[in-house]
């Protein structure tokens, strides 16, 4: 799971059950995020929207059937 949040504000907006759901948070990069940016698993217009309606936004991993199916598509 990653959880998006703006630099400034941290996880101040982020609902306290989802913080204890994560346990202890692990910055893992700072991004620059415009509409255009490609990331791996979202769509950066997404992600800034979100995080400029509700202050964070969650990206959780791929079903397991997605992955098996973009292994068979690819394979």
């Amino acid at each position: 799971m990653y959880l998006y949040v703006q630099q400034a504000r941290g996880t101040q907006d982020v609902p306290e059950a989802l913080l204890r759901k994560f346990g202890e948070l692990v910055p893992v990069m700072v991004l620059q995020l415009t509409p255009e940016r490609k990331l791996a698993r979202a769509d950066a217009a997404t992600v800034l929207t979100s995080l400029e309606q509700q202050g964070y936004y969650l990206q959780l991993p791929p079903l397991v059937a997605d992955l098996l199916s973009r292994e068979v598509t690819n394979g």
